[in-house]
C-alpha cells in the first residue's frame, strides 16, 4: 500500500485554483482587516430602521454587501484548511473568519427586530415604494413570517455572540478527527502493514481482500472507539446547543426549529422513515444476495462495501472518470456539458487525498468564487460516481449564481442533494444500457443498489438515530457513549436485518459521521435522492422538455420555498409518492439482481 502524500507532493494541475480567489494569503489578510473595520462600523446603522422604515434600503444594501465580502473571507480559509487540517497558520485563519462572522451577527443582530418593529403592513409598502427594494423582496418577507421566532435586538445580538461558543464541538470534532486523531497501520497475518486515515478509510473497505477488510475495519474503530466517551461529549455538546438556540427561539423541538429555516413540514421526516421502515425487506433480500455472492457462513459489516462482482477491481484513472461522466451527462444538452467541462479544465477540483487533507467530498465555494469540489479521488467507480454528485452540486451553484442576485443565490438544504444526485442516476442509467455483458450489468446494478443503501436507507437510519438522540436529549436523558452506541447498533440491525452480523465495531460508527453536527442534515440525502430519481426519470422520458424545467429549478437557488422549487419541476415531496417509488425501483432492482445471480 502506498504511503498518503504530502499535500507538496500533488500536481498543481490536481488541486483546486484558490488563487483565484486570493492570489496571496497577505490579500486575504488586507481583505480581513478592511472588513473588520466596516463590521465595526455596521453596528452604526442600528435605530435607523426602526426609527425611519425610508432607511431600510440603504441599511439591507450595506448588509448584503458585507455578508458577500465575508463569504469570500471565510470560504478562502476554511478550503485552505481542509486542504491539510495539520497546518495551523490556515486552522488560525480559519478561526479568525468564523470570529469575524460572529461579530458580524452581533453587529447586525438588530436588522429583523427593527424590520419587525413595523407592521407587515408598513414593510410590504416600503418594498413597492421604495427603489431597489424589490430584488429583496423575498428576504424582507421570509424575516416576517420568522416574525414568532425573532427576538429583541438585545437577545439576538447575546445569541449571535454565542454563535463562536456553539461552534465549539463542530470544530473540535473537526480538528480531532481530521487532523489529531491518527491510526495504526493495519497488520495483516503476512505482516504486510497498511496505513489506515479518514481518506482512505472507505476505500480500504472496498478492497476484495477479506482479511485486508477486517483488519482496517477492527484498526480503525478500535482507535476510534478508544475516544468514545470524549466524542460523545462532543456530540452532546453540540445536540445541547441546538436545543439552547431552538428553546430560545420558542420552537417546540430540535427538529422544528431546523426544519422550519426551509418551511419542511415535519410529516416529511416522519413519513420517510415510516416508508423506509416499510421497504426493509426489500433490504434484507439485498443483504441476502451479498451474503450469497460473496459466498461467505457469515456476511459481517466489513463486507458491505466491496463489491460484489470482478469488474469492481477496474480502476477508472481521473481523466478517464472525466470522460465517462461527461458522456452519462448528454441527456442534460450542451450547455450543461460546456459547464461541466469548464469545471474540468479549470481547476475546480482538489482531486487527491495527501497528509492531513479532510476526508470525504464536498463542493464549496461562494457568489463570487468557482463553485470548487474536494475530493479524495482512488480510482474506484464509486469515486466516478462521487465526482459526478459533486459536480452535480457545483453545476447548480454555477446555475443559482449566475441567475439570482446574491441576497437569493443560496438554495436551501432540502434541495441540495438534488441536482448532485440527479446526475448519479442519469450516469448510472447510461452505464446500464451501454452494457451488453452480464457481468458488468450485475456489477453494476450492484452498485446502483449500493448506492440505494447509502443514500436512501442509511441516510435515513442516520436520521432516525439523529432524532432519538435529540429526543432523548429533551427528555432529559444523557447522551454518554454507552446509550449512543447501544441505540447505534439497534438501529443497525434493524436496518441490515438477520443476514447481517452488526459486529460489536459498528456501535462506534456514530463517532465519525460529521453531518450529526450539523442537525436534521441528513435526512435530506434520502428526500434528495428520492426526488433527484423522480426528475432523472422524466428527464429521460421527456428529453429537453424536462431539462428546461429542470434549469429552472437550477436558477431559483433560493428565489422560492424548495418544496416550490421542486413542484416547478415535476417533483411534488409533500406527498410520499416520490420515496415511494424510489424504494419501488429499489425493489425491481433487487429482483433483476436476483435473476442475474
Amino acid at each position: 500500500m502506498s504511503e498518503l502524500k504530502e499535500r507538496s507532493q500533488i500536481a498543481v494541475e490536481d488541486t483546486w485554483n484558490l488563487e483565484s480567489v486570493y492570489a496571496t494569503d497577505a490579500l486575504w489578510e488586507a481583505d480581513f482587516e478592511s472588513i473588520q473595520a466596516d463590521v465595526d462600523a455596521f453596528e452604526k446603522n442600528k435605530g435607523r430602521i426602526a426609527s425611519d422604515i425610508g432607511n431600510l434600503k440603504d441599511v439591507i444594501v450595506s448588509l448584503y454587501e458585507l455578508a458577500r465580502r465575508l463569504d469570500k473571507l471565510y470560504v478562502y480559509a476554511s478550503m485552505r484548511s481542509d486542504q491539510d487540517t495539520g497546518n495551523t497558520f490556515y486552522q488560525a485563519m480559519r478561526s479568525r473568519a468564523q470570529s469575524l462572522y460572529v461579530r458580524f451577527s452581533a453587529a447586525s443582530a438588530f436588522f429583523e427586530p427593527e424590520i419587525l418593529s413595523h407592521s407587515e403592513e408598513t414593510v410590504l409598502s416600503a418594498i413597492d415604494a421604495q427603489e431597489g427594494l424589490e430584488p429583496y423582496r423575498r428576504v424582507l418577507t421570509e424575516i416576517l413570517r420568522r416574525s414568532a421566532h425573532t427576538l429583541d435586538d438585545r437577545t439576538e445580538a447575546l445569541l449571535a455572540q454565542a454563535e463562536n461558543m456553539a461552534g465549539v464541538p463542530r470544530n473540535v470534532f473537526s480538528v480531532f478527527t481530521n487532523a489529531d486523531l491518527t491510526y495504526p497501520d493495519a497488520v495483516l497475518s503476512d505482516g504486510t502493514r497498511v496505513p489506515v486515515a479518514n481518506s482512505n478509510f472507505i476505500s480500504h473497505l472496498e478492497s476484495e481482500n477479506r482479511e485486508l477488510r477486517e483488519a482496517v475495519f477492527k484498526t480503525y474503530y478500535k482507535q476510534l472507539g478508544s475516544f468514545r466517551n470524549a466524542i460523545a461529549g462532543m456530540l452532546e455538546g453540540n445536540v445541547k446547543q441546538a436545543s439552547f438556540y431552538a428553546k430560545a427561539r420558542n420552537y417546540s423541538s430540535n427538529r422544528a426549529s431546523y426544519l422550519s429555516g426551509s418551511h419542511i413540514p415535519e410529516e416529511v421526516y416522519d413519513n420517510l422513515i415510516e416508508a423506509v421502515h416499510q421497504a426493509l425487506p426489500a433490504m434484507y433480500r439485498y443483504v441476502a444476495i451479498r451474503k450469497k455472492i460473496l459466498g461467505v457462513d457469515e456476511l459481517h459489516m466489513y463486507d458491505v462495501y466491496t463489491p460484489l462482482f470482478e469488474a469492481g477491481g477496474k480502476k477508472y484513472p481521473i481523466g478517464e472518470a472525466k470522460k465517462i461522466v461527461k458522456e452519462g451527462l448528454k441527456p442534460m444538452g450542451e450547455e450543461y456539458l460546456s459547464i461541466l467541462q469548464e469545471g474540468f479544465d479549470n481547476r475546480w477540483i482538489d482531486v487527491y487525498p495527501n497528509r492531513g487533507k479532510r476526508g470525504g467530498a464536498y463542493s464549496s465555494g461562494c457568489f463570487d468564487t468557482i463553485p470548487f469540489v474536494l475530493l479524495n479521488y482512488q480510482e474506484t467507480l464509486d469515486n466516478v460516481f462521487t465526482l459526478a454528485h459533486e459536480m452535480g452540486h457545483s453545476i447548480h451553484s454555477y446555475y443559482s449564481h449566475k441567475n439570482q442576485p446574491f441576497q437569493t443565490a443560496d438554495y436551501r438544504i432540502f434541495v441540495a442533494e438534488v441536482a448532485s444526485t440527479c446526475n448519479e442516476a442519469l450516469l448510472i442509467h447510461d452505464m446500464l444500457q451501454k452494457t451488453t455483458d452480464k457481468a458488468e450489468r450485475a456489477y453494476l446494478l450492484n452498485h446502483y443498489l449500493d448506492t440505494f443503501k447509502g443514500t436512501l436507507f442509511r441516510q435515513t437510519m442516520f436520521a432516525e438515530f439523529e432524532h432519538k438522540i435529540h429526543q432523548m436529549n429533551e427528555k432529559g436523558i444523557p447522551l454518554t457513549a454507552d446509550a449512543l452506541c447501544k441505540l447505534y447498533l439497534e438501529l443497525n440491525q434493524l436496518y441490515f436485518g438477520p443476514d447481517m452480523v452488526s459486529d460489536e465495531e459498528i456501535s462506534c460508527e456514530w463517532m465519525r459521521i460529521p453531518h450529526f453536527y450539523t442537525p436534521f442534515y441528513v435526512y435530506q440525502y434520502a428526500t434528495g435522492f428520492s426526488a433527484a430519481t423522480a426528475l432523472s426519470s422524466r428527464i429521460l422520458r421527456e428529453g429537453m422538455t424536462a431539462v428546461e424545467e429542470y434549469k429552472k429549478f437550477l436558477k431559483g437557488g433560493g428565489s422560492m420555498d424548495p418544496i416550490d422549487l421542486l413542484k416547478m419541476a415535476g417533483v411534488d415531496m409533500t406527498t410520499k409518492k416520490p420515496v415511494a417509488d424510489a424504494l419501488a425501483l429499489f425493489e425491481q432492482l433487487v429482483g433483476e439482481l436476483e435473476e442475474l445471480v
